[in-house]
């Protein structure tokens, strides 16, 4: 049970960024996949950015920035998912490790949406990847004193 209270959390965690990062490279316009936050952020919509005679490669730029986005995001799903196989698990200093990475990364993700795009909907995926995230860290911290018994 302990088990799979470590590793299904992680591997959740992992396939939300696959999916998200695979949203983003194959959107036409997947800056518009996150709008309200993004025009927000902007303070203009989109259509009125997009009018200026001077963007008229911006949405190209976009579209590139977010498949590169969507790539490395990709590229984190699947090295967590990677990491996350049963026998990698079982060694203490790897969980730590990974869990001091991807807890990091969680709560810096939430303080720059939080900032910077306040009303963005993935503001929930964030706190939910948190929520499996403490799941799994409980369960490697019940591992880990079960361990040293």
């Amino acid at each position: 049970m302990k088990k799979n209270m470590l590793r299904i959390p992680l591997v959740l965690i992992s396939l939300a960024l696959i999916i998200s990062g695979i949203r983003w490279m194959i959107s036409d316009e997947p800056w518009m996949l996150d709008q309200v936050a993004n025009e927000e952020r902007l303070n203009m919509t989109f259509t009125e950015l997009l009018s200026v005679d001077e963007n008229f490669t911006l949405s190209g730029y976009l579209t590139q920035i977010y498949r590169f986005l969507g790539l490395y995001v990709v590229g984190i799903g699947m090295f967590l998912l990677a990491f996350s196989s049963e026998k990698t698990l079982k060694i203490s200093f790897v969980r730590t490790r990974i869990y001091c990475v991807l807890g990091s990364l969680l709560i810096v993700n939430l303080i720059v949406a939080y900032n910077w795009i306040p009303s963005s909907h993935f503001i929930y995926v964030m706190w939910a990847a948190l929520f499996l995230f403490i799941i799994s860290l409980y369960a490697h911290i019940n591992i880990s004193w079960n361990e040293t018994d």
